[in-house]
C-alpha cells in the first residue's frame, strides 16, 4: 500500500506559547502562526491575549503591541496602516485581508492570523513573493510605444479614456487576490494569476499603448490566461473593491474578437 507524507514543516502544532493578558477585565485573543526557518521547530500556533481597549482599533495595531510589548521576535509586513501599500496583507479569520484597515471588532470570536496562504513562509506571517513579483513584470506593466512622444506636451487621454484605466490602475500588488485563487494554488508556476492578469489588462485598454497586439499574443496560452475559471474569490476579497475577475474576461472577449 503506497504511503503519503506531509512535505518538512506543512505540519503544524495548534498548541504553541501561550500569553495571558494580566488584570485585564476585557480581552481578545489573537492566535497567530509562527515559523522561524532557523529552528529546528515545526510551525506552531501562539496564543497572545490583549486588553481589547489598549489594543488599538484595528489588527495591525494589536501585531504592532504584542512585538512592542510581548514577544519582539513576532514576524510582519507594514508600512502605510492607511491601506495604501498592500505589505500588511494576510490571512484573518480565514479571509485575506489587510491588517491595517481590519478592525477587531469586525471579527467575531478568537483572531486568527496567518500569513497568505499556498505561499512559501519566510518567517511568521511574512510570505515569499518572489514569484508574484516576477508574474507581475512578465506582464511588462509600463507603456509600450513606437512612436515618439510629442515635443511639446505629453500622452494626452480623454476623461472616458482614462476612466478606462482608473479602476485597474488602483491595484496595490498585496496579493490578496492570487493567493486566494484555487487555480494559482495549483499552477502557481503557469498561471499569472488574477493580480498579473488585472494589469494586463489595464495595459491592454490604455489607449496611449502601442502594444496591445503582443500582450494579447503573450497572454494566448492555456495556462497563463485560461486557468482562471472565474471562481471570483479574487473579487471578493480585493481590499480596495477592484475586479480582476471581470478583467480577466475582458482579455479572453479581446482574444475572440480579434480572430473574427
Amino acid at each position: 500500500m503506497p504511503q503519503f507524507f506531509l512535505p518538512k514543516d506543512s505540519k503544524v502544532n495548534p498548541h504553541g506559547r501561550v500569553h495571558k493578558a494580566a488584570g485585564a477585565h476585557h480581552s481578545r485573543t489573537f492566535r497567530i502562526y509562527r515559523f522561524d526557518p532557523e529552528s529546528p521547530e515545526s510551525p506552531r500556533i501562539d496564543t497572545f491575549e490583549l486588553d481589547a481597549k489598549a489594543a488599538g482599533p484595528m489588527v495591525l495595531d494589536a501585531l504592532i503591541q504584542i512585538k512592542a510589548t510581548i514577544d519582539s521576535t513576532l514576524t510582519f509586513r507594514r508600512s502605510c496602516r492607511e491601506g495604501i501599500c498592500g505589505s500588511c496583507a494576510m490571512n484573518l479569520n480565514g479571509m485575506n485581508r489587510l491588517a491595517c484597515t481590519t478592525a477587531t471588532e469586525d471579527l467575531r470570536g478568537d483572531i486568527r492570523i496567518y500569513p497568505l496562504p499556498h505561499m512559501p513562509v519566510v518567517k511568521d506571517l511574512v510570505p515569499d513573493l518572489t514569484q508574484f513579483y516576477a508574474q507581475y513584470a512578465l506582464v511588462g506593466p509600463w507603456l509600450r510605444t513606437s512612436t515618439p512622444a510629442p515635443p511639446d506636451r505629453e500622452r494626452l487621454q480623454s476623461k472616458e479614456e482614462q476612466e478606462r484605466i482608473d479602476r485597474p490602475a488602483a491595484c496595490i500588488l498585496c496579493a490578496c487576490c492570487s493567493t486566494a485563487c484555487p487555480s494559482y494554488w495549483w499552477n502557481a508556476e503557469r498561471f499569472l494569476g488574477p493580480a498579473a492578469l488585472l494589469a494586463a489588462y489595464r495595459w491592454i485598454v490604455d489607449s496611449r499603448d502601442e502594444a496591445s497586439g503582443e500582450r494579447l499574443d503573450q497572454l494566448e496560452d492555456p495556462f497563463r490566461l485560461y486557468r482562471c475559471h472565474t471562481i471570483m474569490n479574487c473579487t471578493d476579497v480585493c481590499p480596495k473593491d477592484l475586479n480582476p475577475a471581470k478583467a480577466i474576461v475582458e482579455i479572453k472577449k479581446l482574444l475572440v474578437t480579434r480572430r473574427l
